[in-house]
C-alpha cells in the first residue's frame, strides 16, 4: 500500500510540475511557427520559460491545477478498493505540499475542503484488463478550459458556418465552431479531444479520453485522420493565437473518437484543454506497486528559451512599455492603450468569484481606489513560521467575473484589473467610464508570474478557501498587456470579429 500511494504521488507531482515530450514538442513548433515579434510570440516565449520554471522548481505549472481525472486498469483479482484508497491519500498528499491547489468545492456551501477530496473528487475510472500490470493515467485539465467544453446535437445552426447536418462535414463545423468559442479564454493554442455520437455522458467522457493520445500520433480510421489533419490547418488560419492575441498558433493537437449513438440523438463533444496540456501516465507492479515505466517520457525534450525577436516597426507600431507604481492615478490609466505593455510595482490583490459576490453587497477590508484587483486563485503554502508563500499564481479567466466588474470598479475607484481572456461589453463600457484598464496577463504561466510577487502582505476572507481569499501581494516587474484600454478599445473584441468572419469562410462543405 504505501509503495503503491509513493507512486501515486511521484505520477502526480510529475504531471502537475512537468509537461510531458509531446506536448512541449507542439508549444516549441509553435514559437518557431509565430511571427517574430508579436504579442504571441512575445506570450510563447513565457510560456517555454514558464514550462522550464516549472519543471526545476518543481512547482505547478499553472496554479489551476484541475480537477484529477484517473483512467486505471487493472489485472484480474486486484483490489481497486485498495487503489482508490492509494489514490485519494497520494491526492491529500500532493495538496499538502503545494503540487496541487486544493479545488474540491461544496457545490451547495461553497465550503472548500482543503484536501482535494469529496463527493466527485478525484475522478476515478476503472477498467480490468488482462495484462498483468497495472496502468494509470492522470489529466490535471484546469478550471478556464474545461468551462470551453462544449457539445453540440445536431442538426443544428451555428454563427458564421450555417446548417449542420448529420454527417462528416457537420462534425467539421462543430469542431471548427468549438475552437472559435474558446478564444483566449481557454488558454490557447490548446488542444482539444472531440467524442462523436453516444449519450451526452458518454459523449463528452469520449471527448477527454482522446486526450491521452499522443499529440503526434495518427487516427487509426482513414476518415478521421483526414479530418483532424484539416482540423489543425483550417483552425489556425483562423487568427485567434496564443492567449487569443491574434497570431498563428491557435490550436496545438486534435484528437477524435467515434462510437455508436441512438438513432434519435447526434452529439458532438468537444473536450478542450490549454496549452498546459498536463497528463501522464505509469506502469506499476502489480505486486509491489512499484512503477515500471512511463507513458509519454519517450525522450528528454528541452524548451526552445531563444529570446523572441524585436519587433519591427511595421508589425507592431504601438507597441510601448509603461513602469506603474500602485496606486494608480486616472491620468496614467487614460494614457495608456491597447497594445501597451504595462510593468506593475507595488501592491496589488487578487479576488476571484468568491469576493466580487461578496464586494457587491459588503465594504472592502483594504483601501482600493487607484489599486489593481487580480483575478488569480494561486497556490499558498505556510511554513513552520507561520508565513504564507506563493507557489503558483497564473491568472484566472476573467470572464466569470462580468457580472461584477463594472459595478466594482466604479465603487471602489480601480484602476487596473488583472487577468486572461478578456471581459465583455459592460466591463468595458465601466472602464471609459471611469478610467480604468484591463490587463491580460499569460493564462497558466504560474511560476512566471509568482517569481514576480516579492511578499505576501496579509490575507483577507480565508474562509472562502485559498483560491477564493483576497491575498494582498507586494510586486516587482509584473508584465501584463492592455488589452482594454479607457477610451473603448478591446483586442479580445476585435480578434473575435476577425476570427468569425474567416470561420464563414468555411462554411462551404468540404467533407461529404
Amino acid at each position: 500500500m504505501e509503495n503503491l500511494k509513493q507512486s501515486i504521488l511521484e505520477l502526480i507531482t510529475d504531471t502537475s510540475t512537468n509537461l510531458p515530450p509531446d506536448v512541449r514538442r507542439a508549444v516549441n513548433a509553435a514559437k518557431l511557427n509565430e511571427d517574430l515579434g508579436t504579442r504571441a510570440a512575445l506570450s510563447l516565449s513565457t510560456i517555454a520559460q514558464n514550462i522550464v520554471m516549472a519543471e526545476e522548481n518543481v512547482s505547478p505549472i499553472c496554479q489551476d491545477t484541475g480537477m484529477p481525472t484517473f483512467e486505471v486498469k487493472t489485472p484480474v483479482g486486484v483490489n481497486q478498493l485498495i487503489i482508490k484508497k492509494a489514490i485519494k491519500e497520494a491526492i491529500a498528499e500532493a495538496t499538502k505540499t503545494g503540487k496541487l491547489r486544493s479545488n474540491s468545492v461544496d457545490s451547495l456551501t461553497g465550503h472548500n475542503t482543503g484536501d482535494n477530496l469529496g463527493p466527485g473528487t478525484p475522478v476515478i475510472h476503472f477498467e480490468q484488463w488482462e495484462e498483468d500490470e497495472i496502468e494509470i493515467k492522470l489529466i490535471l485539465k484546469g478550471g478556464g478550459c474545461e468551462n470551453k467544453n462544449i457539445q453540440y446535437s445536431l442538426p443544428c445552426e451555428l454563427e458564421g458556418l450555417g446548417k449542420v447536418g448529420r454527417n462528416l462535414d457537420g462534425i467539421r463545423k462543430c469542431i471548427l465552431h468549438a475552437v472559435y468559442q474558446a478564444q483566449g479564454q481557454g488558454c490557447s493554442a490548446g488542444f482539444i479531444g472531440v467524442g462523436i455520437g453516444g449519450d451526452r455522458t458518454s459523449g463528452y467522457a469520449l471527448a477527454k479520453h482522446q486526450l491521452f493520445r499522443r499529440v503526434d500520433d495518427v487516427n487509426p480510421n482513414p476518415d478521421l485522420a483526414k479530418l483532424e489533419d484539416y482540423i489543425m490547418e483550417t483552425a489556425n488560419q483562423l487568427g485567434i493565437g496564443t492567449m487569443g492575441f491574434g497570431g498563428n498558433a491557435t490550436l496545438l493537437g486534435c484528437k477524435i473518437g467515434v462510437e455508436n449513438r441512438l438513432p434519435a440523438s447526434f452529439f458532438v463533444s468537444v473536450a478542450y484543454n490549454c496549452w498546459a496540456f498536463r497528463r501522464q501516465g505509469v506502469r506499476l507492479n502489480a505486486k509491489t506497486g512499484e512503477i515500471l515505466r512511463y507513458l509519454y517520457k519517450d525522450e528528454e525534450v528541452a524548451m526552445d528559451l531563444s529570446p523572441a525577436a524585436a519587433a519591427s516597426e511595421a508589425a507592431q507600431p504601438e507597441r510601448r512599455e509603461v513602469v506603474l507604481q500602485a496606486p494608480i492615478t486616472e491620468e496614467q490609466i487614460r494614457s495608456l492603450k491597447v497594445g501597451d505593455v504595462v510593468i506593475i510595482n507595488g501592491e496589488m490583490h487578487t479576488g476571484r468569484d468568491a469576493l466580487h459576490s461578496y464586494l457587491m453587497e459588503n465594504d472592502c477590508p483594504v483601501d482600493l481606489n487607484g489599486g489593481i484587483i487580480y483575478h488569480c486563485g494561486p497556490v499558498m503554502l505556510k511554513d513552520e513560521a507561520g508565513e504564507w508563500h506563493v507557489k503558483a499564481a497564473g491568472p484566472t479567466t476573467s470572464i466569470r467575473e462580468e457580472p461584477y466588474q463594472g459595478e466594482i470598479i466604479k465603487k471602489f475607484g480601480i484602476r487596473a484589473v488583472i487577468g486572461k481572456g478578456g471581459m465583455g461589453a459592460k466591463t468595458l463600457k465601466a472602464l471609459q467610464e471611469h478610467g480604468a484598464v484591463y490587463l491580460n496577463a499569460i493564462g497558466g504561466a504560474a511560476q512566471y508570474y509568482a517569481e514576480c510577487l516579492e511578499k505576501v502582505e496579509g490575507v483577507d476572507f480565508l474562509e472562502f478557501g485559498v483560491p477564493e481569499a483576497m491575498w494582498h501581494l507586494r510586486v516587482k516587474g509584473f508584465a501584463a498587456i492592455v488589452t482594454m484600454d479607457a477610451h473603448g478599445n478591446s483586442l479580445h473584441a476585435d480578434v473575435e470579429k476577425s476570427s468569425l468572419e474567416k470561420l464563414a469562410e468555411f462554411a462551404a462543405p468540404v467533407f461529404k
